[in-house]
């Protein structure tokens, strides 16, 4: 049960929108992050896929990434144009210029860290990753992780997540945040 009682305060906007690659926690982490905030979660992937009646790893077959990053874009506006959230996005959502542009100016991005080893292993035999399903996983996600991390490390907010019990990292994400409020009130 939500509770009410705790306020999300956040350096800008009213939407706590959770970058990282994929197997970082960014789902499981924002539903639990939502309820304990009594704030709707949304996930950009599921809203993608309501929106194009089809799954995320046929958008990629059929279109092709350059028109799934175009249409994720257009997804994520609209979400951060709507009411406060937690919003968790597609991995590669943050690379996009424009999408990171529009989160820097209504939003407060939360970078989820993981070794690249962690994300191998939550990541394994996992057949809905598209990006995966190019060549040996553990080599993609290294390379993605050489790409992307120092354009993640662009976030407001960074907060390393482990091989741990999911309520452990949540706990880390909203002490992080706590202590952000405390620096905004003085």
């Amino acid at each position: 049960m939500p509770n009410k009682q705790k306020k999300l305060k956040l350096p800008k906007g009213n939407t706590l929108v959770i970058v990282g690659l994929m197997g970082a926690g960014k789902s499981c982490i924002g539903r639990n992050l939502a309820k304990y905030y009594g704030i709707p979660f949304v996930d950009a992937d599921r809203e993608i896929e309501e929106a194009a009646g089809c799954c995320v790893a046929d958008i990629f077959e059929i279109y092709g990434e350059a028109e799934f990053r175009d249409g994720e874009r257009r997804v994520i506006k609209r979400i951060l144009e709507g009411e406060p959230c937690i919003l968790a996005t597609g991995g590669g959502a943050f690379m996009n210029g424009e999408t990171r542009k529009l989160i820097s100016q209504t939003g407060t991005s939360l970078w989820l860290k993981a070794d690249v080893e962690v994300l191998i292993k939550r990541t394994s035999g996992r057949k809905h990753r598209p990006l995966l399903n190019k060549g040996n996983p553990a080599n993609v996600l290294r390379k993605l992780a050489q790409e992307r991390y120092p354009v993640y490390g662009e976030a407001d907010i960074v907060v390393e997540t482990k091989d741990e019990p999911l309520d452990a990292t949540v706990k880390r994400v909203v002490a992080t945040l706590k202590k952000l409020s405390v620096k905004d009130d003085n």
